[in-house]
C-alpha cells in the first residue's frame, strides 16, 4: 500500500489518492473502532495492526497517537494499547459539549453554505431516510459522517471543526454499540431537518433543529444508562 493507492483498503473503505500512510492508518483504525471491529477493551499492538492493514509500524504509531489524543485508545502500563471503553455518564458530558458546537456549526453553515453544499445536504437527508427505512446502519453512519463533513466545511470555522470531529466519532461508536435503544427513522428525520434548514439558509431554524437532534441523542443515552 502506498500514499497514492486507490481501491478498497483492508476494512473495505476506499483509499484516498495523495493520502499519507499515517492518514490512511488513522482513517482505517478509526473506522474499525467505530464499527466495533476493534471492540472496547481490545488490546492492540503495532505489529498486529501493521500486518492486518499492510502498513508500516511508523504510520501505525502515528495513527495510534492521534487516536489516543481523541480518547479512542489509551496506553496502559504492562498491558499495552487498549481500545477505550464506552463510559455512558461521560458520553452525556460529551453530548453537552457537542450541543454547543453543533449549534454553532449549523447556524454558521446556514449563513455560509454554498449552493453545491446545500444540494449535497438535501440529497444526504433523503439518502439517510432511505437507509433508515431498510434499515442499513452502516450506510446510515457513512452518510452521517459525510454530512458532518459538509456542515463543518460550510461553517468555515476551523476551531469548531477541530473540536467537534472527534465528538462525532465517539457518537457514531456509541450508536453502533447501543443502536437497539434508538429509533433510526426518527434520527434520520432529525438529521434531515438540520440539513433542510441549512439548505434554506434559515439560521434560527438550523440552530433549533440542531438542538432537537441533541435532545434526542441525550434521551437515547439516558435510556441506555437506565438499562445498563
Amino acid at each position: 500500500m502506498n500514499s497514492t493507492s486507490q481501491g478498497a483498503g483492508p476494512t473495505g473503505l476506499p483509499l484516498q489518492q495523495n493520502e499519507s500512510l499515517a492518514e490512511q492508518a488513522y482513517r482505517l483504525l478509526e473506522e474499525m473502532i467505530v464499527t466495533l471491529q476493534l471492540a472496547p477493551g481490545a488490546v492492540l499492538t503495532e505489529g498486529d495492526l501493521s500486518e492486518k492493514l499492510n502498513i508500516g509500524r511508523t504510520p501505525i504509531r502515528e495513527a495510534l497517537q492521534r487516536l489516543s489524543s481523541e480518547h479512542l485508545v489509551t496506553t496502559m502500563p504492562r498491558r499495552g494499547i487498549i481500545v477505550t471503553e464506552i463510559n455512558i455518564p461521560e458520553h452525556l458530558a460529551l453530548l453537552e459539549t457537542r450541543r454547543v458546537l453543533d449549534r454553532l456549526i449549523a447556524s454558521r453553515a446556514a449563513r455560509r453554505a454554498t449552493e453545491e453544499q446545500k444540494i449535497a445536504l438535501r440529497n444526504l437527508g433523503d439518502k439517510m431516510m432511505q437507509a433508515a427505512a431498510i434499515p442499513d446502519v452502516a450506510e446510515f453512519m457513512r452518510l452521517d459522517s459525510e454530512a458532518d463533513h459538509i456542515l463543518e466545511q460550510a461553517s468555515r470555522n476551523i476551531f469548531a471543526i477541530r473540536a467537534t470531529a472527534p465528538l462525532h466519532t465517539h457518537c457514531r461508536r456509541f450508536w453502533y454499540m447501543y443502536q437497539e435503544n434508538g429509533d433510526l427513522k426518527l434520527s434520520a428525520e432529525l438529521h434531515a431537518a438540520v440539513f433542510k434548514a441549512v439548505a434554506e439558509a434559515d439560521v434560527s431554524r438550523a440552530a433549533e433543529a440542531s438542538d432537537n437532534l441533541l435532545n434526542y441523542l441525550e434521551r437515547v443515552t439516558r435510556m441506555t444508562l437506565e438499562n445498563y
